[in-house]
């Protein structure tokens, strides 16, 4: 059971919590005893494409978060309400103001060979260990923790990545790193349209898929690709 937190004086609030109550916030991290506590938060992204690597990313919160030194802070959000200018503007920074962050992914061949649900848990897994100051505490977006590899106590949020400043800022670094990774892949397979749609299952790609045929970084395990094979 977490235990009950005293509630912060007013200068405190001004360094730790969204001056416009602009969610995600820090709630969670200060009950889990940021800043005394070193909290990550970690998310996931592309679990549900047809093509590409599962991406995390994890950050780790620095001692202080403060609004107003950091006014771009307020427009951290989970990566999908987010315009792809917003995240690539948001992105390098964040990478600048964290104490540390981390990227993990898990290849085609791992989800075809592990089923998404597990590969993504180790790209989790992969993006914490990746970061070069290690968390006492971490913040996971969804419902389920890997049932190992975390080498400190975990938490799971359901829609954290909408609550969470720290796994909302995880899902935009790991956004960006995987957009870029699906531009590299439109060069090497070009015709699949994966600069635009990023590998998720759209009408283009669909049409794509069947004039081209399945190339070998699409997902074999899953049924859209599974029945052109």
């Amino acid at each position: 059971m977490r235990e009950k937190k005293s509630k912060p004086n007013s200068s405190s609030l001004k360094k730790t919590q969204n001056p416009l109550n602009f969610s995600p916030t820090l709630e969670l991290e200060e009950g889990l005893g940021y800043p005394a506590v070193l909290v990550a938060g970690v998310d996931e992204v592309g679990r549900g494409c047809l093509a590409g690597p599962v991406v995390a990313g994890a950050v780790l919160l620095p001692s202080c978060v403060d609004f107003d030194a950091h006014p771009w802070l307020r427009k951290i959000h989970d990566s999908k309400k987010l315009s792809p200018q917003v995240r690539e503007e948001l992105a390098p920074l964040i990478h600048q103001w964290a104490l540390a962050t981390g990227i993990g992914m898990a290849t085609e061949a791992e989800i075809d060979q592990f089923n998404i649900f597990h590969a993504s848990h180790l790209a989790l897994i992969r993006a914490v260990q990746a970061l070069q100051v290690k968390p006492q505490q971490i913040l996971v977006d969804g419902k389920f923790l890997p049932k190992s590899g975390f080498a400190a106590p975990a938490v799971a949020v359901v829609k954290g990545d909408q609550k969470s400043l720290s796994i909302a800022a995880g899902s935009i670094i790991a956004k960006v790193w995987r957009d870029q990774v699906m531009d590299e892949l439109e060069r090497k397979y070009p015709g699949y349209g994966f600069v635009t749609h990023k590998g998720y299952p759209t009408p283009a790609h669909a049409k794509a898929l069947k004039e081209l045929g399945v190339s070998s970084v699409h997902r074999r395990s899953f049924k859209t690709v599974a029945e052109l094979l």
